[in-house]
């Protein structure tokens, strides 16, 4: 079960930084007043929040994989980089759909596809729920 909730951590990670090279070559191409749209800040400012959050939930992932590869504790880490990673993958998937605008929501650009990943991720092996609960269940047994 904690590999599965690992694997599925890393793929929220794959997912999310899929998404946010598909918004940032989308905002390099898209223009607005003769500019390309990553020139705005608000466009900046939904990059950048994306790629810090998507370095978070990396790090967090591997600290969880080298824990259990070494042998250690690992559950109560795997938990939360499998509730941080599906969270953050969603979160960027949004943000890339709204760079995208109304273009976000087709088939035709692999945002929409991001969001509908991003979303089954968390609800598996029990969704952010149960992760949140074997988090808990953690914080008690170490008091």
């Amino acid at each position: 079960a904690e590999v599965s909730r690992l694997g599925h951590a890393a793929v929220a990670v794959g997912v999310g930084r899929s998404a946010l090279v598909a918004a940032t070559r989308y905002a390099a191409e898209r223009k607005q007043f003769k500019k390309p749209i990553e020139r705005f800040q608000a466009i900046q400012w939904m990059q950048a929040d994306s790629a810090t959050e998507l370095d978070g939930a990396r790090l967090l992932v591997r600290k969880a994989a080298w824990l259990l590869a070494t042998g250690r504790p690992a559950g109560v880490t795997i938990a939360m980089a499998a509730v941080r990673a599906c969270a953050i993958a969603q979160r960027i998937a949004d943000r890339a759909i709204q760079i995208h605008g109304g273009y976000g929501y087709t088939r035709d650009f692999p945002v929409e596809r991001a969001y509908r990943d991003a979303t089954a991720l968390g609800l598996l092996d029990g969704g952010a729920a149960r992760n949140r609960v074997v988090i808990a269940r953690g914080l008690v047994a170490a008091m």
